[in-house]
């Protein structure tokens, strides 16, 4: 025969081994709420007063989020 070629036939797949043809839903991913209501801190006191990146933006962020337990899944 030839080399990396498939043969012909009925394709076999994982739901339609399974009985009943459904594959189980995977849970949503993300879902976390944050409530920044009542907070009294400056954008300087949280981020700093030097020009920072995105990425160290989301770190000082979060980090804030979890010292003032803001966050709620």
């Amino acid at each position: 025969g030839q080399i990396g070629r498939r043969r012909a036939g009925p394709p076999t797949t994982k739901a339609t081994e399974g009985g009943n043809g459904m594959a189980k839903k995977k849970a949503a991913f993300g879902g976390y709420a944050i409530n920044f209501k009542g907070c009294s801190d400056t954008l300087e006191s949280v981020m700093g007063d030097k020009p920072i990146g995105p990425s160290e933006m989301t770190k000082k962020i979060w980090a804030y989020v979890k010292r003032k337990r803001l966050g709620k899944k």
